[in-house]
C-alpha cells in the first residue's frame, strides 16, 4: 500500500502570503489578494493602534476579514536583545490585544526584524505561539523543519522570477512562501509585479490557497496521523481532516477517524 498526503481536496500545492507591520498600504494588497482568491497573514503590532497614520482598533477586524490576523510583537524589538520577561510580554500583550479584536486564538506570528535565537523559540512555545516566520529566504519550495523558525521562499521582489518554476513543480505539499512589506509597493512603485504575480498564479486547481496558520496546522495534523506497518490501518487523532492518495486513489480520513484501505 503506498500512502501519499496530499493538501486539502487533493491538492498537492500551496500558496501562502505574509506581510508585516500592520501599514496603510495593506488596504489596497487585500484588495488585489480579494480578487485573485488569495489568501494572506498579516503581522501587526498592536501598540501601533490608534496613532496617527495607523489604523484605529474598531477597524482592524473589517480590514483583514477573510485572512488571518498574526502577532509581530507589541512594540517591534529585537526580541533577542531584551530580557527574556520582556521578549514573552512583548509577544503576550500583542496577542491579547490582537484576539480581543480578531475574536479568535492569534497563535501565529513573524519574527520584528526577522531576527530571533534560540532562546525566544523557547519563550514562544511558552507563550503558545504554533509558527513565526523569518525574513532568511530559502528560494525553494520545501517544508519547515521548524514551524517556529519558517523561512519563507522569497521576499516579493523575487516572486516573479521563481513563479514559473512553482507552476511547474510536481512535488506533493509544495509551499510558495512569499513575504514583506505592504509600504515597499509604493516606494519602489512595483503595485503592478503584485498584481502580475496573482493573476498568474490564480485560479489553478491543484493550489491551495492558504494563511499561514492554516498551512502549520494542516501539516502538524498529518505528522500526527497513525497509520499501520502494512499501510492498511489509519487512524486520525486531530481534529483536521486530512486527504491523501491510497494507490493513487484520492481519499481522506476526518477527525477522529479510524479507516481501513
Amino acid at each position: 500500500m503506498t500512502i501519499r498526503i496530499t493538501y486539502p481536496e487533493g491538492k498537492i500545492k500551496a500558496l501562502t502570503m505574509s506581510y508585516d507591520d500592520g501599514v496603510q498600504e495593506d488596504i489596497r494588497l487585500i484588495e488585489i489578494f480579494n480578487e485573485y482568491n488569495i489568501k494572506g497573514s498579516f503581522h501587526l503590532n498592536s501598540s501601533t493602534f490608534d496613532k496617527p497614520g495607523r489604523f484605529a482598533s474598531d477597524q482592524v477586524k473589517d480590514i483583514y476579514k477573510g485572512h488571518e490576523i498574526s502577532c509581530h510583537s507589541s512594540t517591534h524589538p529585537f526580541l533577542e536583545r531584551v530580557p527574556a520577561m520582556e521578549a514573552m510580554r512583548e509577544v503576550w500583550l500583542d496577542r491579547q490585544k490582537l484576539e480581543s479584536l480578531a475574536g479568535y486564538p492569534v497563535v501565529g506570528m513573524s519574527y520584528p526584524m526577522g531576527t530571533y535565537s534560540d532562546n525566544v523559540i523557547a519563550i514562544l512555545k511558552g507563550a503558545g505561539i504554533k509558527c513565526c516566520r523569518t525574513t532568511l529566504a530559502t528560494g525553494k519550495f520545501h517544508l519547515p523543519n521548524d514551524f517556529l523558525a519558517w523561512h519563507p521562499t522569497c521576499h516579493h521582489r523575487n516572486m516573479l522570477e521563481l513563479l514559473p518554476q512553482f507552476l511547474d513543480c510536481r512535488y506533493a505539499l509544495s509551499i510558495f512562501f512569499v513575504w514583506g512589506h505592504a509600504y515597499e509597493f509604493p516606494r519602489n512603485d512595483n503595485w503592478g509585479d503584485m498584481e502580475s504575480f496573482c493573476k498568474q498564479i490564480s485560479g489553478k486547481q491543484e493550489i491551495w490557497y492558504a494563511t499561514n496558520i492554516e498551512i502549520c496546522r494542516y501539516l502538524t495534523a498529518m505528522y500526527q496521523l497513525e497509520i499501520s506497518v502494512d499501510g492498511s490501518l489509519i487512524y486520525n487523532p486531530t481534529a483536521t481532516e486530512i486527504w491523501f492518495t491510497a494507490n493513487g486513489n484520492l481519499m481522506s480520513i476526518k477527525a477522529g477517524q479510524s479507516i481501513q484501505i
